[in-house]
């Protein structure tokens, strides 16, 4: 029988997320992933006019990482993209490009909870930090629950009948 043939994004959600580290693993696979990460996007939001495009394999080597560090790197800004990466099946061989909407890629990073990269000081140039700070309010309030008014059971009825909401919709 053949052997399945895992996609290059498969592997880095495979290894990433293992049920099979300890708590111990797991930290330090996250500590080392989070300081490569946050690298990248030094390297990257400190030319903006750049577009970073290549194989794969030629981003790793030119961030001077692992295979799959940038396979979950790539899995991570694919969002923020003016054009998303085909993440799903790419080979060390697919070309990709690292080309950001900046506030987005913001936004995304304040959703992500990513306190070390919202906070990198080479969005100083990008960003003023007054439109940060309302990137950042409109990030946290997309996720505010608001309840609208509660209707009483003697209120008219919101249908427009003219009868009580008990007597109509509320029964």
């Amino acid at each position: 029988m053949a052997e399945q043939e895992f996609t290059l994004l498969e592997k880095w959600r495979g290894t990433a997320y293992s049920n099979q580290m300890t708590k111990q693993q797991s930290d330090m696979f996250w500590g080392n992933y989070f300081n490569i990460e946050k690298g990248i996007y030094q390297q990257i939001l400190s030319t903006p006019d750049e577009v970073v495009t290549g194989t794969v394999k030629e981003l790793a080597e030119r961030f001077g990482t692992d295979l799959m560090i940038m396979v979950g790197f790539l899995d991570g800004i694919n969002d923020s993209l003016t054009t998303p990466n085909p993440i799903e099946e790419m080979t060390e061989d697919t070309t990709v490009s690292l080309c950001y909407d900046k506030e987005l890629l913001y936004k995304n990073m304040v959703e992500a909870r990513a306190e070390w990269l919202y906070t990198l000081e080479e969005w100083n140039p990008l960003i003023t930090e007054e439109r940060r700070a309302e990137l950042y309010k409109e990030q946290k309030r997309a996720h505010t629950v608001v309840k609208g008014e509660k209707i009483g059971r003697n209120d008219p009825c919101p249908c427009g009948s003219g009868k009580k909401y008990k007597k109509c919709c509320g029964r």
